[in-house]
């Protein structure tokens, strides 16, 4: 057994039957969603309180033992794998909904939350919490505070960090600390909440969320388009934003992930269809209507094959769902399936969609496309049967190249995945290294015991 005493410690924290260290249970928190990345930790902690988590960090800071904290694991950037061992230290037991306050209209919850469950009781109450990462059935709110998701609405309503209005932390050295609190203006100093915000779990552990809400929209209509061309789709999500139009989603997969998406659900996509846009706007119902035939004649002029309104809700929430099994399509497809996360301001999709055609027949790689058009966040797929080496190699290129053709476009590394391991070699080059210094010093100053979820974000930390 992995320093026995150290799992007496921590058995004496949280209880034996919250302790694992079975090897079976070992191997479940060895891997995230990432097909590339798995290391098993040494022990998985199972917190339920604030304290506990305090005294393990005690701990773990005193006796140097690497911590990665983790909600379901279902990030794809490796952030949650325990590369270096040590504690995984799971939130999912902390799921309370502690407040809902329509008054004040804003959520208090623990880490372990749901997503979907807690999008389930907002709606009961007329409410809605817009970020919307694609893995919301299962996905925890910690999980993407700590990431800073996105989602298919962020091209209206923005992404997690404009949603959270304090948090309880609990830092590296145990020590407890409140930052934000319950209010939509606060200009008190550093902005530390944001700072946590999208930190990957490398400054500490966030044990309680305060989230801003709004009301839910009064309609809603979805708008079901079909090119023959990627690029003149691409050209056309310009024009609608470039009128002064901004739907709630802009969502695109190309022929691939289409045909894959009616094999499994048979829901009469038309299979020949290089590409299919989907786009939801809402508002009040005036409005709806109004932009809805205005991106209707948009997207005739632009040269869709199909462009037509969703019947009803039903029908919406079909379209949806297929879109939401795009992911689930894409990984089925391969072995070995690289699902990546780039961003390129809005006005150069066309260009970054040409761009990949050129790295796909270069390469001999397939990639597929599937993303958030109306925020130019793109998450090109590239596949591999092999597990030779040298290809495993060219693969490696090829992702180079991607990002690199995203960045000489002006755009970023990740839009909502974050870097964990996966591009941690690539920070580099999107970052003036001025900037990283000042990441690692901040972390130095947080964490000078490199105990959270250490070697994440960039490389030798």
């Amino acid at each position: 057994m992995w320093r026995p005493d150290i799992i007496k410690q921590l058995e004496a924290i949280v209880g034996k039957d919250s302790v694992l260290t079975e090897k079976e249970d070992l191997a479940t928190y060895a891997y995230d969603g990432t097909t590339t990345w798995s290391h098993r930790p040494d022990v998985v902690v199972l917190p339920v309180t604030t304290l506990q988590i305090s005294s393990i960090l005690k701990l773990a800071n005193e006796k140097r033992i690497p911590v990665t904290p983790r909600g379901s694991g279902t990030n794809i950037s490796g952030g949650s794998i325990p590369i270096c061992g040590g504690i995984v230290l799971c939130t999912t037991k902390m799921n309370r909904v502690l407040e809902i306050n329509r008054a004040n209209l804003t959520a208090t919850v623990e880490p372990g939350v749901v997503l979907q469950d807690l999008n389930n009781l907002l709606a009961k109450e007329n409410l809605f919490y817009p970020p919307d990462p694609q893995s919301f059935l299962s996905c925890t709110v910690g999980g993407t505070v700590a990431e800073n998701s996105g989602g298919p609405l962020c091209i209206k309503y923005g992404v997690t960090k404009q949603y959270v209005l304090g948090m309880e932390v609990v830092l590296p050295d145990g020590y407890i600390i409140k930052i934000g609190g319950s209010t939509v203006k606060n200009r008190t100093g550093y902005d530390l909440l944001h700072l946590f915000t999208g930190s990957e779990g490398t400054l500490g552990i966030v044990t309680k969320i305060t989230l801003r809400l709004i009301p839910k929209p009064a309609a809603k209509r979805t708008i079901f388009a079909i090119f023959d061309d990627m690029t003149a789709a691409g050209a056309v999500v310009s024009k609608i934003l470039a009128n002064g139009i901004v739907p709630a989603k802009i969502e695109f997969v190309d022929n691939f992930v289409i045909r894959r998406i009616e094999e499994k659900m048979q829901i009469g996509l038309p299979v020949d269809a290089n590409t299919m846009l989907l786009i939801d706007v809402d508002g009040s119902l005036a409005a709806v209507e109004s932009e809805a035939k205005q991106i209707l004649d948009l997207l005739n002029e632009g040269g869709a094959k199909i462009a037509r309104l969703a019947k009803d809700d039903a029908e919406s929430m079909m379209y949806w769902k297929a879109r939401s099994a795009g992911f689930a399509a894409i990984y089925s497809a391969a072995r070995t399936v690289i699902a990546e996360d780039v961003t390129v301001p809005r006005d150069r999709l066309s260009d970054f969609i040409k761009k990949l055609d050129e790295i796909s027949k270069k390469s001999g790689f397939e990639i597929v496309l599937i993303g958030h058009a109306g925020d130019g966040n793109i998450h090109p797929s590239v596949f591999t049967d092999s597990r030779e080496k040298e290809d495993l190699e060219r693969l490696d290129q090829t992702l180079t190249e991607i990002f690199e053709a995203a960045l000489e476009l002006g755009g970023t590394l990740s839009g909502e995945h974050g870097i964990g391991l996966e591009k941690k070699r690539l920070l580099a080059k999107a970052l003036d290294p001025r900037a990283i210094d000042i990441m690692r010093n901040i972390k130095g100053i947080l964490d000078p015991n490199n105990i959270m979820n250490p070697n994440k974000i960039w490389e030798n930390s």
